[in-house]
């Protein structure tokens, strides 16, 4: 039975890093209610943009720091738990410990937040390696956990920045699921890429799909093979910086880092691809109006 008015829904932002989650939410009509990042400079960029958006989150004491230190009984009730949780142990750039890092444990707060909370649903984001992390046996624990544990629905995808419209590959594993296991979702059909490198750097590119911006590593040679952030741009050898950086990452023109450059290029190197996840929140927003019944 589909529901007949659309609803105004809540959401949390886990892990929230610069607010990629929380813009990509908030545009397709949702509200945030509360948000944990425990990085310093993270969170200075976060209030900084988020909270002429969200003011309540930052006036009613919502901005947590560690979330292993917040009770999920103390966050306020919501329809949705976000975030893209920490991916360092199961990324190819970390040690491929996964569950044996503790940071890989960060994940069962999640699900003790799920336990507790019992939202409508969820939508997790990491790397692609997770899918494959000691083989398989890392994602067949999160997938278990998920639809065993919990009672909720999985689905998956890997997504690329290239399959909205951004030309960066940057493939990442999506998760969503519902709290009722009887409600269809399918993720969003990409569109065509239109955008090129040259588009990024308003001036003629010769490579039409960027690197995908990373954390470390800056500052090499066009011609190694670790390069990620230097192009030929009308013949010269230019660096990519936080203008074109903010481009890759789908952020809003508008969007500020009162941080160092070098600390804004890391924070672009852990962010999401806004429009991609904001293509998946509208989905889960349109699927819990059509479908969901409390």
């Amino acid at each position: 039975m589909a529901s007949k008015n659309k609803k105004k829904f809540k959401f949390i932002d886990l892990f929230a890093g610069i607010g990629g989650f929380h813009l990509a939410f908030h545009e397709n009509g949702a509200d945030c209610v509360f948000a944990s990042e425990w990085n310093e400079p993270a969170r200075k960029t976060y209030e900084t943009n988020l909270k002429k958006i969200s003011p309540n989150v930052f006036n009613n004491g919502n901005f947590a720091g560690d979330i292993t230190k917040i009770e999920p009984k103390k966050i306020p009730d919501f329809d949705i738990i976000c975030g893209g949780f920490p991916c360092q142990p199961f990324s190819q750039a970390g040690f491929k410990k996964g569950f044996e890092d503790e940071r890989g444990n960060l994940f069962f707060h999640i699900v003790e937040i799920i336990r507790k909370k019992k939202p409508k649903a969820f939508f997790l984001e990491n790397v692609r390696h997770l899918f494959k992390h000691d083989n398989g046996k890392t994602f067949a624990i999160i997938k278990k956990t998920i639809e065993e544990d919990l009672g909720y629905s999985f689905y998956y995808k890997i997504v690329k920045g290239t399959d909205f419209n951004i030309p960066q590959h940057r493939p990442r594993l999506f998760m969503v699921g519902f709290r009722n296991k009887k409600i269809p979702f399918e993720f969003p059909k990409s569109i065509k890429l239109k955008k090129t490198m040259s588009d990024i750097f308003g001036a003629d590119c010769e490579k039409k799909v960027g690197y995908t911006l990373r954390v470390g590593g800056r500052g090499s040679a066009i011609t190694d093979r670790r390069n990620w952030d230097s192009y030929r741009v009308n013949g010269e050898v230019v660096r990519l910086g936080l203008r074109e950086g903010k481009k890759m990452m789908g952020l809003p023109a508008n969007y500020v880092f009162p941080v160092s450059n070098a600390q804004a290029m890391k924070q672009l190197g852990n962010a999401v691809v806004v429009p991609a996840i904001s293509a998946v929140a509208k989905e889960i927003i349109n699927t819990l109006n059509k479908y969901y019944v409390d």
